[in-house]
């Protein structure tokens, strides 16, 4: 056997099951001899048949195999749920490149999910360890385990044998098969957000009699709202809360509870967790704070008790929440201290802040938005914004999602599920922290432009189709357009109104977003001639003037909303005479005339009405017309929905296949850089790194002297362009380590010489000359890479050459990138049109370089050992797009979390 590798500790995850709660997988130590011959007894005389073929199995001799792994060509796993163990795969090499898997699950945890996922964490350390293809001898009888594999979404060979069927698939995790574990993470999610969301029951230790604190306000809210359940309130301290009989301890109460709603001291959490995991509740929510937010003490709590709820198999909201909440009529949820609860309706709301939740419930009920649900995540220790989102994306009660975000846990995961979300469920998200974002060193143009700002999280938000506001109260503009008129199928806007100032603060908001207010057709304008005053402007805005009637606006919206446009704009300030009830009516008469074909908003210029103006009942089937204050938060909501329904009507693009890439080329560059530990790149090796992807680069010759220079020039041939090598130097052109344009040998031993005096003075002496051939005329562009910790790799296009950070003209991408988003990233440049043909410029192969684009994201995609890369120039020609100048810093990536694996504290 072979000598035993270290024990891989970054394999230990927690994974959740179909029904949403977690099991806990690790590698088998050499110590698990007795948790082993556990799990083997309490197996059935069945799964132990079809497992070894044989009930009769020798426990003593089939403990010692299973113990006995080497971490490399003999790999176990254990999956325990508390202190039980519940699960065993296992693969032994047969093969240099083959080895047999082997699996089984606890009878009660069958079906449960568990044995797809030991497979796909088997499949990725065996793939790791050079393992290409899993092989596994099943009995024919055994159709749950050909199924089981099936299910992963791996290509399955099976073949029949005397007495077995020998099934056969790749150990590499394809496409399909990360998308089946995707999609069964999102069951699991759902369950376990059903679980606090619709529970069967509640219990809330630390219920209190004390209506003025938390844990008194809490208790009443569940009882007020009208829960379906039985509500238990445990407190040690009363016989009585709030004329409910009260119990001592979550363990005293009768029968089953689904969640826990605790509000006790922070020293005391642990102790109720463990308590409630005894009791078998599915789902605990913390209100108490003092957990990660207050410090590391505060942290360290907090991972114990994540780790308490993980053993029992419990989710967690919180801690450090103000709770959760759902008004669907068969639930009527309220567990939060909030002093409202709001009104039944299609909005799902996430808040990372609890004080800002109560805000958020007020100002939605004032506004007459109404909710289908609301959880405050809090500190998000377990169930995150992507849970939820999975959540809601399956919820028949939500139509749109609202988020307030202060973090990210798993950035690339949100932008997957927000990507599928987003196509039939609108987005809404305010992201704090604008000025902080990007604090991080950099050494390359690449990652000057990306430490900007927070370029990353607009990229990501923007490929997701997620709108994102800079405030509440934009996201709430937003909201209330989307909860009540459908998206629009343009960027044309009709404007009525009864005042010339406000429609022309319309027009040029509207013009400021990107919309456009066209003129109206003929027919239009003579039907609003024959009904308006002679006084009256016809064209688009309408102006009806001071004096319009309840009937002109009618009549207005109507003729205008047949006009060929895709939104409408309606302005009412308020005349002489109060009317408000009359043009309301008349409004909404109009709107309802339309039939939900182009969205209409109201702008309402009066302090007598508010923003629930034209809103009316939140469950009513009546015509609902946001209602904004000025025309510029008007504009901007319409902005924001225009281009999330472009967005929408756009196709998701693809990655397109690359079948001259030699992936194992570069995987062996990039071993061999790395045994030297970070670094940056050689030119040699940039080079053949980037012809392993198919990314042209100039032909260029290294020299480690003036004559060497020379040679390589004469047989470059023509023009050539000499840069001394010196590493750890990012601005060459500004140091003297570049002249271009040299011809013949004179020039070049010349170049050489003062270049090497210059960078010797200024302490930069160089290691040696890169003579390339001159490319053609041409614009240059830059394209690079940083890896992101949370992000993974950035992808930034811009201008390019020496003036790259002062120009900022650049596209910023979360790889990887499909087609569309490489022609998205030229085209939004500001100096695209430069690519076009500028002033009788030829245009160049824009092809070429979305080409360079996505070569390179398939690039970074494949080898998270690249850190940096800046390839500034990429000179674009008429005939194509090549790489000037390139540097690459390599290090050893961390290790990545397990498929399907929850993140820990």
């Amino acid at each position: 056997m072979a000598e035993e590798a270290p024990y891989p500790a970054h394999r230990e995850a927690d994974v959740v099951l179909r029904d949403g709660s977690t099991v806990h997988v690790r590698p088998v130590r050499a110590g698990d001899r007795e948790a082993l011959r556990e799990f083997l007894s309490g197996l059935s005389r069945e799964s132990l048949a079809l497992r070894f073929f044989t009930a009769a199995v020798d426990l003593g001799w089939v403990v010692e195999r299973m113990a006995a792994m080497d971490q490399r060509e003999r790999f176990g796993l254990l999956a325990t749920l508390g202190d039980r163990p519940v699960g065993h795969a296992v693969f032994i090499s047969t093969a240099d490149d083959r080895a047999e898997m082997a699996l089984a699950v606890a009878d009660d945890l069958q079906g449960q999910g568990l044995g797809t996922l030991l497979i796909g964490h088997l499949a990725e350390v065996a793939h790791a360890a050079g393992f290409t293809t899993f092989e596994a001898e099943v009995l024919p009888e055994n159709r749950r385990m050909i199924d089981v594999i099936r299910e992963s979404g791996f290509p399955v060979e099976m073949r029949a044998e005397p007495g077995a069927i020998v099934v056969r698939f790749p150990t590499s995790l394809t496409g399909a098969a990360l998308d089946r574990f995707e999609r069964r993470e999102q069951t699991a999610a759902v369950a376990a957000l059903r679980g606090f969301l619709a529970p069967r029951s509640v219990a809330v230790i630390g219920a209190s009699r004390d209506r003025e604190g938390i844990a008194g306000v809490l208790f009443h809210n569940l009882l007020a709202a009208g829960f379906e359940g039985p509500v238990h309130p445990v407190n040690p301290r009363a016989d009585v809360v709030q004329s409910v009989p009260a119990f001592a301890t979550i363990e005293d109460v009768p029968g089953p509870v689904d969640l826990g709603v605790v509000v006790v001291p922070a020293a005391a959490v642990l102790d109720v967790a463990e308590a409630c995991g005894r009791k078998g509740v599915r789902g605990l929510v913390v209100i108490t704070a003092g957990f990660g937010e207050t410090g590391s003490e505060g942290l360290a709590l907090q991972r114990e008790l994540l780790e308490t709820c993980r053993r029992h198999g419990m989710r967690l909201i919180g801690p450090n929440c103000m709770g959760i909440l759902n008004t669907n009529p068969g639930v009527r949820l309220n567990a939060t201290f909030a002093p409202a609860f709001p009104p039944a309706g299609r909005v799902g709301f996430l808040s990372q802040s609890g004080a800002l939740g109560v805000t958020v419930i007020d100002r939605a009920a004032a506004l007459g938005l109404g909710m289908s649900s609301f959880v405050s995540v809090g500190n998000k220790a377990d169930i995150s914004g992507n849970d939820l989102l999975s959540y809601w994306e399956e919820d028949p009660d939500t139509d749109l999602v609202l988020l307030y975000l202060e973090s990210f846990g798993n950035p690339r995961k949100f932008a997957r599920i927000t990507r599928r979300v987003g196509r039939t469920k609108p987005i809404v998200v305010v992201k704090s922290g604008r000025s902080q974002a990007g604090a991080r060193a950099t050494a390359s143009h690449t990652g000057a432009l990306i430490a900007a700002s927070d370029v990353t999280i607009d990229a990501l938000f923007h490929q997701a189709g997620v709108i994102r506001t800079d405030t509440l109260s934009e996201m709430f503009d937003v909201a209330s357009l989307l909860a009540n008129q459908p998206v629009p199928a343009g960027r044309r806007v009709g404007i009525v109104t009864n005042a010339g100032g406000p429609a022309i603060l319309c027009v040029d908001a509207c013009e400021a977003e990107g919309l456009e207010v066209p003129t109206l057709p003929a027919d239009a304008t003579a039907a609003l001639r024959a009904q308006l005053s002679s006084a009256a402007a016809v064209g688009n805005p309408v102006d009806m003037i001071a004096s319009a009637t309840p009937e002109d606006y009618r009549r207005s919206i109507e003729i205008v909303a047949a006009g060929g446009v895709d939104a409408l704009v309606v302005i009412f300030v308020r005349p002489l005479a109060p009317r408000e009830d009359e043009v309301a009516a008349a409004i909404r008469e109009g709107a309802r005339a339309i039939g939900g074909r182009i969205p209409v908003l109201c702008v309402a210029m009066s302090s007598s009405v508010g923003p629930g103006w034209l809103l009316g009942d939140s469950g009513g089937e009546d015509v609902r017309v946001p209602t904004f204050g000025f025309p510029e938060e008007a504009a901007r909501a319409l902005g924001h929905a225009v281009r999330y329904a472009e967005w929408r009507a756009r196709p998701e693009g693809s990655a397109p296949d690359l079948p001259d890439v030699r992936d194992g080329d570069a995987n062996a560059i990039l071993a061999t850089a790395l045994a030297g530990g970070p670094r940056w790149l050689g030119a040699e090796e940039v080079a053949a790194l980037l012809a392993c992807y198919g990314i042209p680069m100039a032909e260029f010759a290294i020299a480690a002297s003036a004559q060497e220079a020379v040679t390589a020039a004469r047989r470059l041939g023509g023009a050539v362009a000499l840069k001394a090598v010196v590493p750890g130097l990012v601005h060459k052109t500004e140091a003297g380590a570049v002249r271009v344009g040299l011809r013949g040998a004179k020039e070049v031993r010349e170049a050489t010489a003062s270049m090497a005096e210059r960078l010797a003075a200024d302490g930069h002496g160089p290691e040696g000359f890169l003579v390339q051939r001159m490319v053609g005329e041409g614009v240059e562009l830059l394209v690079g890479m940083v890896h992101d910790p949370s992000f993974g790799p950035v992808l930034a296009c811009g201008a390019g050459g020496t003036a790259v950070e002062l120009l900022r003209d650049v596209a910023i991408r979360i790889t990887p990138i499909t087609d569309l988003d490489a022609a998205e990233m030229l085209r939004s440049l500001a100096t695209f049109p430069l690519l076009e043909g500028y002033r009788g410029s030829p245009a160049m192969d824009v092809g070429a370089l979305e080409d360079v684009l996505l070569r390179m994201s398939a690039l970074v995609e494949a080898h998270p050992e690249i850190a940096e890369m800046d390839l500034n120039p990429v000179m674009a020609t008429p005939d194509g797009a090549t790489v000037v100048d390139a540097r690459i810093r390599v290090e050893a990536p961390a290790p990545e979390l397990p498929v399907s694996a929850r993140r820990r504290l």
